[in-house]
């Protein structure tokens, strides 16, 4: 039997018309239209509920995309982003207000300016097209208005032609989001064989117009220039050689006065692991895959964490190497924040003074005299930076200035003044010498860590009678089962659809990864694997078109901020035989 076209679809609708909404269910299935296939996957139960799953596909021929444009998987990712934010638009134009609740509704997922693989657009290797999107079946009340829906699936129609064919696409536009996204990634992949933890191109605009607007501040942003001194350059395959500021590996200090650009600058590193949309300003910021920033979190609950290269010797004896509580302080919070990025590989720690624990990040000389080394358990960072770096690889970039103290420690100085960096390490350094700050190192050696396994029953996303319940309220905010995770300190999540794709993947680990993985860091790895062999919906039983690719690290600290997560320590790995 021929597969029914869109003009049965519409036909189908109107006869709908007036009847229970319930009866909508009967069109679901997929349908011809003239370039493209459209499936309705889901039908929603009432006009008020979620809005129904609808796919438009487009064949190779159809979509008539150029090689260039999906020849690697990072120009695939490029484009699909390109024409999900083309989509995005046509759909908000042709969206309606057709009746009761969220009728006539037309949306898909709305990137940020992030580029990332998502599952609302997605391009195969042979350049075939699919789209995800949400459509409010219309009624009044809960009879169906069959008429309003049949105009909009003309209207959906329009919209994914609008966004799925290349001849409708601005050729010049996408190709510059593609070279955009290669010569990022070509930057970051740079870094590592030159020594850096991250790259600022010369003429970046790093200030955001608000925080909560991502978007670039147009008016009265300072181009980034760097100083000669930390200046290199790097190659492009697109763009060319590109210069800008190097920051090396070791400890690296942003310092200056307030309002400044110090901040702005750390943030902008931080969101460059990510790639980013031509125009963002930040475009040509990259930073290293295993950068983590890290903070103090009051109030966030520890499972079993090993913060004894911090934290030790508790009043009550309390085992800091097997570290459990409902209601972390500011410095066991910050310690745990970097414990569980180490355990899962972080290469680069970034911190703002602004933002951690005071006492968690330095004890001067004249607290150490009043307070005796013994009746104090905390081990401050300035007393770990250099260690992590020269025994453990691990470099750091702190945002300092209040704290001379870190100039003892430092490799690298960059004073930002109005927006615009300075090095300024030997004068930092001639501080230190005539001003020596006579405190004492403290801590000892860093002491070898207590790996933890996950308890599977323990990642338990039932509520009542459901065995499943996630609920995404916000980027930060989740309801796993009977128990909310905050991830406001997780400042390294930058899409609601990161987060959901998350929380599905903790439900698939308890039967994928949690039983078999040794450790934590395995089943973190495990389920990485997943992703990256299966993609995204690989982490839901259906095909929705909201989730986003995730790093290790979010994915470590949602679980890790599980009220209901408990851990064992792992087992030792076995000794290697003698050759």
């Amino acid at each position: 039997m021929p597969m029914q076209t869109t003009d049965d679809l519409r036909q189908a609708l109107e006869r709908l018309d007036g009847k229970g909404y319930k009866a909508y269910k009967a069109v679901k299935g997929s349908y011809r239209g003239p370039a493209l296939r459209l499936t309705i996957d889901h039908v929603q139960g009432d006009p008020y509920a979620e809005p129904s799953r609808f796919t438009g596909e487009a064949a190779p021929d159809e979509a008539a995309l150029p090689g260039w444009a999906y020849s690697t998987p990072a120009r695939r990712v490029a484009t699909a982003d390109f024409i999900n934010r083309a989509l995005a638009a046509a759909l908000r134009a042709h969206s309606s207000d057709l009746g009761s609740g969220k009728s006539g509704e037309l949306r898909v997922l709305r990137p940020g300016q992030e580029v990332l693989r998502r599952s609302s657009v997605t391009i195969r290797p042979d350049g075939a097209v699919e789209a995800r999107f949400r459509v409010g079946l219309p009624a009044r009340g809960r009879r169906i208005l069959g008429r309003g829906a049949a105009r909009l699936v003309s209207a959906a129609e329009a919209a994914l032609g609008e966004a799925l064919f290349f001849a409708a696409l601005d050729e010049a536009a996408l190709r510059r989001h593609v070279e955009t996204v290669e010569d990022a990634r070509a930057l970051r992949s740079q870094l590592p064989g030159r020594g850096l933890v991250a790259f600022v191109a010369d003429g970046a605009r790093l200030p955001r117009r608000s925080g909560i607007d991502d978007r670039p501040l147009e008016a009265d942003a300072v181009p980034f220039e760097s100083p000669e001194s930390l200046r290199v350059t790097l190659e492009t395959p697109n763009a060319g050689p590109l210069s800008g500021m190097g920051v090396p590996e070791g400890v690296t200090l942003v310092v200056g006065g307030g309002y400044h650009g110090k901040s702005t600058l750390l943030r902008a590193i931080e969101r460059g692991v990510y790639d980013h949309v031509p125009g963002d300003g930040r475009e040509r910021v990259v930073t290293v895959p295993g950068a983590v920033k890290v903070r103090a979190e009051d109030g966030r609950r520890i499972a079993g964490t090993d913060i004894s290269p911090f934290i030790g010797r508790l009043p009550g004896g309390e085992d800091t190497r097997r570290f459990t509580t409902e209601n972390a302080s500011g410095s066991t919070s910050q310690a745990a924040a970097i414990v569980e990025a180490l355990e899962v590989g972080a290469t680069a720690l970034l911190l703002d003074e602004d933002t951690s624990a005071t006492n968690f990040m330095i004890r001067d000389a004249r607290m150490q005299r009043l307070i005796h080394a013994d009746d104090e358990p905390i081990t401050p960072f300035i007393d770990r930076a250099r260690q992590l770096h020269e025994r453990h690889g691990v470099s750091t970039v702190l945002v300092v200035g209040g704290s001379g103290d870190y100039f003892d420690v430092a490799d690298t100085v960059v004073a930002m003044r109005e927006y615009r960096p300075k090095e300024v390490t030997d004068a930092a350094r001639a501080v230190a010498r005539d001003l020596p700050t006579q405190r004492r190192e403290e801590g000892g050696a860093w002491p070898p860590p207590g790996a933890r396994r996950v308890l599977p029953d323990s990642i338990d996303p039932s509520r009542g009678r459901r065995d499943v319940s996630v609920r995404v309220r916000a980027l930060d905010r989740v309801e796993f089962g009977d128990h909310r995770v905050e991830l406001a300190a997780v400042e390294q999540l930058v899409e609601t659809a990161q987060t959901r794709a998350i929380a599905e993947a903790l439900v698939t680990a308890r039967s994928r990864a949690f039983p078999e993985a040794p450790s934590l860091p395995a089943a973190v790895s495990a389920l990485m694997d997943i992703l990256e062999g299966e993609g995204l919906d690989a982490f839901h039983p259906h095909r929705i078109g909201e989730l986003a690719e995730f790093r290790r690290f979010e994915l470590a600290a949602f679980l890790n901020r599980l009220r209901s997560l408990r851990t064992e320590p792992a087992a030792a790995p076995p000794a290697e035989s003698a050759p």
